[in-house]
This record gives structure tokens, C-alpha cells and sequence, in this order.
């Protein structure tokens, strides 16, 4: 509900009014802390997959990378929402959009990653900026291209990239990957930190209002972040040690890792740019209904394309990941009836100023594994509750099942069971395993040539057929 006191109907609609600096700070950070952990948890498990170390007691092992990996997610996450908020040029929608770190390449970027350390992640950074130059591209067509990807297409692809990840929650809130043969990997230890982790968010999400309920899997992650320091799974000397180890202040460096050229990372960002732009594009639509009450303009969603893919490219020059639109924030200003942009601007120079700050990536470097799988389970759940809601505008009929049965099993299977491909080229076995990329590119393909037919008596035949087989 709007705060009639900070404006008037019609001022808290338009988002070039800014309301008082009084109003307008705490607004922003709100903005934030709704999006934080969503923002830097890509990067931490990114970090992870090389072979970081987690932990306040990981040891010095990766301890650079990482911290400077979560820096770099809340620097260019507050650049690419000042783009989005001030605009350059035809870069900005000009609307109140919170950019940040996307959850949807992961598929992608682990396997790109996965065991190799600092030496992957020049692959890496360079497949994000030239996926973010083509995702800027898409600006100049998005409006074109929305034919070809449906619900049926949007959802199954946001749904694939929850049920790609929920290993990793799973894994993380037992203590890490197993094959690094820990002894304690699913104590009860490690599984009753994620559990505080996980009935916080629940409670605060549920019982609770305002910026409780707004900021719940924050203050889920800081409840399981004490309990383990009361059971000793992180200690105070960790922390002080990883606290000293980070400097107070730091630039970003240009092509830290390096510029190099894999053909896998450049299509799979490529391809992973599609889904991201369509993300964005129901973002802003989002936005604009929610807290204007009007559709968005075509030069509105062709100028958050364009921020989307110019700031995951300038992220990936300095060693930030893909930047797109968060959903959660869009939720935010329906709520409040706030659609300054003015309000998300005070956001994103706070995300900012931490950013510039290692000592806060390297406080956060300290989370426990537990402790972070216990907030991923819950945030990858939502993404494929996001995608089944997706889903549900769908008509089920006879094609759609067909589309939808095929991409997802061989989606699906391709990431369950890799060894399938094992003998392709390696650029195809990584994308191919994926399973994201398959099952996109199947269901889209079929969606474009397969006919149209009669929903009422497709859908009759099936749920007949599904009854009558009982």
C-alpha cells in the first residue's frame, strides 16, 4: 500500500519524482537488503566450484578470488541499476529496475569452472562480456523475438534452471561437495544450521511485515550465521583473520584473469541471453503495471535490454558475472506504490560503496557452506516455484504436453546422467549437459514447427486417456 505521506497519488506514480532524502535513503536500502543475498550468492558459489575455500577457517586458499568475486557482484549490480535508474543514452529504461547477479547461468558457469581454480575464470569473464555485448544487441529486437518464447518456453527454461541448482543447496546445507570425502559431510551438525537457516526465513516470511518479511532470508542467513558460531563451525578468530586480510579499499582491475576465447562459453551466454532478456522484458512490464498502473513502452523495454547486456559486459571486463533484472524488487515497489527511480538510485550507490570495500566481501566470505545451503535451498526453490507459476499460464493440450514431456526429459536427463555425451566435442558435451540449453532450444524448436491444434479436444483425449489407463 502506498505511503500517501512522502507524495501524492499521482507524484508516487511517476517515476521521475523524488521523494525527501529522508524517505528516499531508507526506501533504497530497502531495495537492497530484499535482493542482497540473491545478488552475491552466485558468485560465492561460482568461487566455490573452482575450488575456493569457504568459511572464516577455510584458510588462505582462494581467499582473494572469492572475496574479490563478491565484490565485484555488489559493485556492477549497483552500476548496472544506475544505468537502469539514470540512463546513458539508449542504455536505462529511466524506471525503478534493481539489477543484479544472475542465477540463471549458473548452469552454464559451473561446469566452466568446476575444480579448475583461477584458471578457468579467464574463460569465464570473457564468455560473460561477450554474452552481455550480444544480450546488448537484443535491445534492438527483443519486442520481435517475444513470439518465439511463450510460457510454455519461459517457464520450463526458469523451472530447468531451479531443478539444475537444487543439488547444490542440497549439497552445501550437508556440508559441501562429497567428493571432498569429509567425514562430516551430512552431520546433523551441518544439516541444523541449514534448518535455522530455513525455518527463520519461513517464519519471518509468513509471521512477520514489513522489513522483516521484505529482508527474511537475510535475517535467516545471519540466525544461522550466529548459531554456528555458537557451535563453533566458524570462529571470531577466523573472522579477524579474513576481516585484517582485506584491504579497506579497492578499485577493480581490468581483465584481472585474463581474455580467453572457449567456443562453449561464448554460445552458452549467448543463449543464456535470450531467457535473460525475456526475464527482464516481464520485469519491466512488472514495474510499470504494479506501480504505474499502464504498460511499459517499447523504449522502455528496449532500453533495459540494452542495461542488462552493457552491464553484464562492462561486469565481465572486471570480473563481475551477468547482471539482469530482479523479480523480487518488482514485488517491492507493487507493494509500497513507491515508483521513484530516484529511491532505487539511493540503492544502488549503497550497493556501490560496498562493493568498493573488500572487508565487506570478505565478512561475507565467512559464511559457513551450511549456513549458505540452507538460504539457497529456499532461493532455488523459488526460482522453480517461479517457473511452475510461469507454467501455469499455459493451455495443457495434447502439442503443449508433447513440447513440454520431450524437452524436459532429455533436458533433464542430459544433466542427471552427463556420461550419456561423453563422446561429443567438449564445447558440445558442456553445453549439451547443461541440460538448460537442450531443453530451450527443443522446446523452442518444436513450439515454432509443430501445428496447432483444437486445445479443448487435445486436452479431452489426454486427461481421458491419463483416467481411463487407471
Amino acid at each position: 500500500m502506498a505511503d500517501t505521506t512522502i507524495g501524492t497519488a499521482e507524484q508516487l506514480k511517476d517515476p521521475n519524482y523524488t521523494p525527501p532524502l529522508s524517505k528516499a535513503i531508507p526506501l533504497g536500502i530497502q531495495h537492497v537488503l530484499a535482493m542482497f543475498v540473491s545478488n552475491v550468492t552466485p558468485a560465492i558459489i561460482v568461487a566455490g566450484a573452482a575450488g575456493f575455500g569457504f568459511g572464516s577457517d577455510a584458510g588462505a586458499q582462494g581467499f582473494p578470488d572469492m572475496t574479490y568475486m563478491i565484490q565485484m557482484s555488489m559493485l556492477f549490480a549497483g552500476i548496472a541499476t544506475l544505468l537502469q535508474t539514470i540512463t546513458l543514452g539508449p542504455v536505462g529504461a529511466g524506471l525503478p529496475i534493481v539489477q543484479g547477479t544472475s542465477f540463471a547461468f549458473l548452469p552454464i558457469m559451473i561446469p566452466l569452472v568446476a575444480g579448475k581454480g583461477p584458471d578457468a575464470l579467464g574463460i569465464l569473464f570473457t564468455g560473460v562480456l561477450v554474452g552481455g555485448l550480444f544480450h546488448s544487441i537484443l535491445g534492438l529486437f527483443i519486442g520481435k523475438i517475444r513470439f518465439a518464447l511463450p510460457p510454455l518456453v519461459t517457464g520450463l527454461v526458469v523451472t530447468m534452471i531451479g531443478l539444475a541448482l537444487v543439488k547444490v543447496g542440497i549439497q552445501y546445507a550437508a556440508g559441501g561437495v562429497p567428493a571432498i570425502g569429509k567425514p562430516e559431510y551430512g552431520s546433523l551438525l551441518n544439516w541444523s544450521a541449514a534448518l535455522v537457516v530455513i525455518f527463520v526465513t519461513l517464519g519471518l516470511k509468513f509471521f512477520a511485515r514489513g522489513m522483516l518479511s521484505i529482508s527474511a532470508v537475510l535475517l535467516g542467513l545471519i540466525a544461522g550465521y550466529l548459531y554456528a558460531l555458537t557451535m563453533g563451525m566458524v570462529t571470531v578468530e577466523g573472522i579477524s583473520r579474513s576481516w585484517s586480510l582485506a584491504s579497506a579499499f579497492a578499485l577493480p582491475m581490468p581483465f584481472k584473469y585474463g581474455f580467453e576465447f572457449s567456443a562453449a562459453a561464448f554460445i552458452g551466454f549467448a543463449l543464456m541471453s535470450f531467457v535473460s532478456a525475456v526475464e527482464t522484458v516481464g520485469d519491466v512490464s512488472g514495474i510499470t503495471k504494479g506501480g504505474a498502473g499502464r504498460e511499459a513502452t517499447d523504449k522502455e523495454i528496449s532500453g533495459a535490454t540494452y542495461a542488462d547486456g552493457f552491464g553484464t559486459a562492462v561486469a565481465g571486463i572486471f570480473g563481475g558475472l551477468p547482471n539482469t533484472s530482479f523479480s523480487q524488487n518488482v514485488g517491492l515497489i507493487a507493494m509500497t506504490g513507491i515508483m521513484s527511480r530516484h529511491v532505487v538510485t539511493c540503492g544502488a550507490i549503497f550497493l556501490i560503496i560496498c562493493g568498493l570495500i573488500p572487508k565487506v566481501g570478505a565478512v561475507i566470505r565467512t559464511v559457513p557452506i551450511e549456513v549458505l545451503g540452507g538460504g539457497v535451498i529456499v532461493m532455488f526453490g523459488m526460482v522453480v516455484a517461479a517457473g511452475v507459476s510461469m507454467l501455469a499460464d499455459v493451455d495443457w493440450n495434447r502439442r503443449n504436453m508433447v513440447i513440454f514431456a520431450i524437452a524436459l526429459s532429455i533436458g533433464l536427463g542430459l544433466q542427471l546422467e552427463p556420461g550419456a555425451v561423453q563422446y561429443l566435442p567438449d564445447t558440445l558435451r558442456i553445453l549439451m549437459t547443461s541440460g538448460l540449453l537442450p531443453a530451450a532450444l527443443i522446446a523452442i524448436v518444436l513450439n515454432l514447427i509443430l501445428p496447432e491444434e483444437l486445445s479443448a479436444e487435445a486436452t479431452e483425449e489426454v486427461s481421458g486417456g491419463m483416467s481411463g489407463d487407471n
